[in-house]
């Protein structure tokens, strides 16, 4: 078995989403975690400097916000459903409806729609309010269930 997967199903035995993070480099690199102190699984990236793609405004780089809610979608997914391997991504819509502001970015996710091997999730991510979200996207993963025999 490998390490990125038992940290995945230790995070899910442990209770502790946050862990996680500690399974997709990418995530930690990106200060990208998931949290559920509130009962919702919710996805925070952290604000830093680096994530500015317009210093003028002082606004957040899109693609940083597409990185954001694809992770907030697959931590969702390794989180809710029976998956124990990263799912791939299929493809992704993002939709960007405001400036986001040098800050803390939240996002949350939904699975649509699910399959016996592909998903659909939609996520939403905000600043401030939760109503005045700064982008959405929907996206289609391939997953693997737990049963599912190796591919050869």
């Amino acid at each position: 078995m490998s390490a990125q997967r038992e940290r995945m199903i230790g995070a899910r035995k442990s209770g502790d989403v946050a862990r996680l993070a500690d399974a997709i480099p990418y995530a930690k690199w990106m200060r990208i975690a998931p949290e559920n102190g509130t009962g919702e699984l919710l996805t925070r990236m952290r604000y830093h400097e680096q994530l500015i793609g317009n210093t003028f405004l002082p606004a957040i780089h899109g693609g940083t916000l597409g990185a954001m809610l694809e992770m907030a979608a697959i931590f969702h997914l390794l989180w809710e459903t029976e998956t124990e391997t990263v799912p791939k991504i299929v493809n992704i819509t993002v939709d960007y409806l405001r400036s986001a502001g040098p800050r803390d970015v939240i996002a949350a996710a939904k699975v649509t729609k699910q399959g016996r091997r592909m998903v659909n999730v939609f996520a939403e991510a905000w600043q401030d309010d939760r109503s005045k979200p700064v982008a959405t996207a929907n996206a289609h993963f391939l997953v693997k269930s737990a049963d599912e025999p190796p591919a050869l």
